[in-house]
């Protein structure tokens, strides 16, 4: 499975993006689909994730009232809305596959993963 992030550019603080990530087969409309991010100097962490129906999902707790995650299974796509955007949200953004169908916050339940697709959010 090859995943491809699209989406991220520079926005001003309290602007939005929306984040995108196909898959270049249809492998993954069984399987849980998440977002990570990764900003310099820090560790990968969890953004959001959705079940495979699209029914559920998760969210880092600190980034639910303005982050949105969806996906188009027939697309074999994922998508980031984040909104009302700060400059600590500056990151490169990952999507990855998960091996399960229910959303996870742990990274280590994702096999494959995408390039990233960087963010820049100016203050």
């Amino acid at each position: 499975v090859q995943l491809q992030a699209s989406g991220g550019g520079l926005v001003q603080a309290g602007g939005s993006l929306r984040l995108s990530c196909a898959a270049s087969r249809r492998t993954n409309s069984n399987n849980a689909m998440g977002w990570f991010r990764q900003a310099p100097g820090k560790e990968r962490e969890f953004v959001a994730a959705i079940g495979w129906r699209g029914g559920t999902t998760a969210y880092a707790d600190d980034l639910q009232a303005r982050f949105t995650v969806s996906r188009d299974n027939a697309k074999n796509t994922v998508y980031l809305q984040m909104n009302s955007l700060k400059p600590e949200d500056t990151a490169v953004y990952f999507c990855a596959v998960s091996r399960f169908s229910y959303p996870s916050r742990d990274r280590s339940n994702y096999p494959y993963w995408g390039r990233g697709t960087q963010v820049t959010v100016s203050s």
